[in-house]
């Protein structure tokens, strides 16, 4: 593993109970950084309080999808660690399989209010804290799926394009205050989320990566932590590809 410099860095990992998220969080950890976990399972949340050193650790039941929670949240991370360096915007959910003129309505209502809205009020909740100290590092989790859209994923495939425009305004908007925003685009990796998909989606999205396998949660975590470090100081605005050959811009 690279070793990346997370020495007095705190950093918040949303949906960080498990997958790609969780593996963030151990790798800033070992890096001796601070982290705040968000997650709405609190059984995950339990579980992660007994293996992390709480001087280090702090894990927050959080619905990134309600604005009032996530302002308390961040106070909470901001009272205990005093300060956020580093946002890594990885909650959302998957959403049902199906075409978008039989796509329930309320289910692609509530994937994107998740993955989109949800990735908005984080990033303003957190980013006035960034503005002040003249710093910062976020990462938002899209997919290739933003970029090409998968078929029978309607709501999941335009909740990660808005997060790509989203990271571009965002980028553009606090370049002049050191503060880095950039997304990754993965392809389908070995997590829960994924795997709870249709069998036969799953094996559609794994026809078209060229590598012939998933995404390790590790490969991620080595692409998005060196995002988040303090190296990454000029890239901002930009889209890093974690899809297996699969993207074609």
């Amino acid at each position: 593993m690279n070793s990346c410099d997370f020495n007095d860095r705190v950093a918040i990992v949303t949906g960080g109970g498990q997958g790609i998220g969780l593996t963030v969080a151990e790798r800033i950890l070992a890096s001796g950084g601070k982290v705040a976990v968000w997650d709405r399972d609190t059984a995950l949340l339990d579980a992660l309080a007994v293996r992390f050193d709480p001087a280090h650790y702090l894990g927050q039941a959080v619905d990134i999808g309600d604005l009032g929670t996530v302002e308390a949240a961040t106070r909470a991370v901001i009272h205990t660690f005093g300060q956020i360096d580093v946002l890594i915007n990885n909650a959302a959910i998957v959403g049902p399989n199906a075409n978008t003129w039989e796509y329930p309505a309320d289910a692609f209502m509530e994937v994107v209010h998740v993955g989109l809205v949800g990735t908005f009020f984080v990033s303003r909740s957190v980013i006035p804290h960034m503005i002040a100290r003249n710093y910062g590092r976020i990462v938002n989790l899209s997919s290739v799926a933003g970029k090409e859209g998968n078929p029978g994923a309607p709501a999941y495939s335009a909740t990660k394009a808005g997060v790509l425009a989203l990271t571009k305004s965002m980028g553009k908007e606090l370049a002049s205050y050191n503060i880095a925003v950039n997304a990754v685009t993965p392809a389908v990796a070995k997590t829960t989320m994924a795997l709870s998909q249709a069998p036969d989606f799953l094996k559609m999205i794994l026809s078209k990566i060229p590598r012939g396998r998933m995404l390790e949660l590790s490969e991620a975590a080595a692409m998005i932590c060196w995002l988040a470090t303090e190296e990454n100081s000029f890239t901002t605005g930009a889209v890093f590809d974690l899809s297996g050959g699969r993207a074609t811009y």
